[in-house]
């Protein structure tokens, strides 16, 4: 297994409502898959072959291996 499809990320929402948006990958960058989650919620998303990056609109907290974010949209 390649070390990008081994990449997860772990998005708690904090409000109603947050989007989490999954981008593909290749010469043009576009929208694929979206989920919403409301309070409370937890979204674990993994970076494959297909997902190049994740974007995150609403009151969440990420968690990677890197650290936690705050996204506070």
């Amino acid at each position: 297994m390649d070390d990008v499809q081994s990449e997860y990320v772990v998005v708690k929402a904090n409000d109603n409502g947050v989007q989490v948006i999954g981008l593909t990958r290749g010469q043009s960058t576009k929208f694929h898959h979206t989920e919403k989650l409301d309070k409370g919620e937890v979204l674990i998303a993994q970076f494959t072959d297909h997902t190049s990056a994740i974007k995150i609109r609403g009151k969440a907290t990420i968690y990677t291996k890197f650290g936690t974010v705050e996204a506070d949209s």
